[in-house]
């Protein structure tokens, strides 16, 4: 048996022939930056990108604008960030952070509808991710990461003072959100977390037992029910298409605990999202972290059938819309509504 089989979309263990005989010579990913071709711009120049994947099938309208990047030097090398065109003046800032092994440029179609309803959209490729410096998909420290996104922040507030803050962060994003909020109480003005990286993840202290992580991939099928949304995740060269690396799993399970035991999420409105078919982030190990974060003013929806990406899932604009919704209900700004 060359794989043993899984249902969660995480890899299992395989025998060493079976590795060697399906391992590729140098993997596309795996290193630092230079190998992954992530390209930089002089420090605090602003540039303009435009993708040249199908990372962003789910959202070809909003890619017909070009989109700011902007870098600064985070806690540990330049981090890259994006911020989406305005075609007026915003009334609330939305900071987003995407979740592990992908970047900010997969957040296209709901950035588009933030910016629809006012905002001014922000998203930073984390440390290892994107086009930001470090290597690939490797997380040593989460609280140096969440560094990186109040900075991001603090440059949004810069651009526009005196604006509203909501942050919205996926899966490890979640987790890098649930983080800020704890350190930045008075900061936020909403917060949404979907299918946050909070819980005991037994598959992690599985894979930390093998003598070697097997060099499988995440399976794209487990993202979205849309087969685009798969496709266009395993033809974009800026995700990660490589295997776990052992500090990051026990990153991951540290964070965990230091989450567990910092208190509550705070007094500011708060929405988690999780699709009822998740297999990557199981909506059971994150439900039962839940009680010991949610402050005052807690929400909760799941989509049944959803997986993982819900704001890639064939039912997105319905997600997007229960987003406004709740925002719109916690009192920010928005148009139109």
């Amino acid at each position: 048996m060359s794989e043993t089989s899984r249902t969660d979309g995480f890899p299992a263990a395989r025998t060493a022939d079976a590795t060697a005989a399906t391992a590729p010579a140098a993997r596309s990913g795996v290193g630092r930056v230079g190998e992954h071709r992530v390209t930089t711009c002089p420090r605090n120049r602003r540039i303009r990108y435009r993708p040249e994947t199908r990372s962003d099938a789910v959202s070809v309208a909003v890619m017909q604008n070009a989109q700011e990047m902007q870098e600064f030097d985070g806690a540990q090398g330049t981090v890259a960030y994006r911020a989406w065109p305005v075609p007026r003046p915003p009334q609330f800032l939305v900071l987003i952070a995407h979740g592990y092994g992908e970047h900010s440029g997969r957040y296209a179609h709901l950035a588009s509808t933030l910016v629809a309803a006012g905002a001014a959209v922000f998203a930073p490729d984390h440390h290892g991710h994107g086009r930001s410096d470090g290597d690939r998909a490797v997380v040593t420290d989460v609280d140096a990461v969440v560094a990186d996104l109040h900075t991001v922040a603090e440059r949004a507030r810069a651009d526009y003072p005196d604006l509203p803050l909501v942050l919205i962060g996926h899966s490890m994003g979640g987790l890098l959100a649930t983080r800020y909020a704890q350190t930045h109480r008075d900061e936020l003005a909403a917060l949404v977390l979907s299918g946050p990286l909070v819980g005991k993840m037994e598959v992690f202290s599985a894979l930390l037992e093998l003598d070697e992580i097997p060099d499988v991939p995440i399976d794209p099928s487990v993202l979205s029910r849309d087969p685009d949304v798969g496709a266009a995740y395993q033809a974009d060269p800026l995700v990660y298409h490589g295997p776990f690396a052992r500090a990051t799993l026990e990153t991951f399970g540290r964070a965990v605990d230091t989450v567990a035991s910092s208190g509550t999420l705070g007094d500011q409105p708060t929405l988690w999202l999780h699709g009822g078919g998740d297999q990557l982030v199981p909506y059971e190990p994150t439900a039962a972290a839940m009680p010991s974060l949610r402050g005052a003013s807690f929400q909760e929806k799941v989509y049944d059938g959803a997986r993982h990406e819900i704001f890639n899932e064939t039912n997105r604009d319905e997600v997007e819309e229960d987003v406004l919704a709740f925002l719109a209900e916690a009192g920010l700004p928005l148009r139109n509504r």
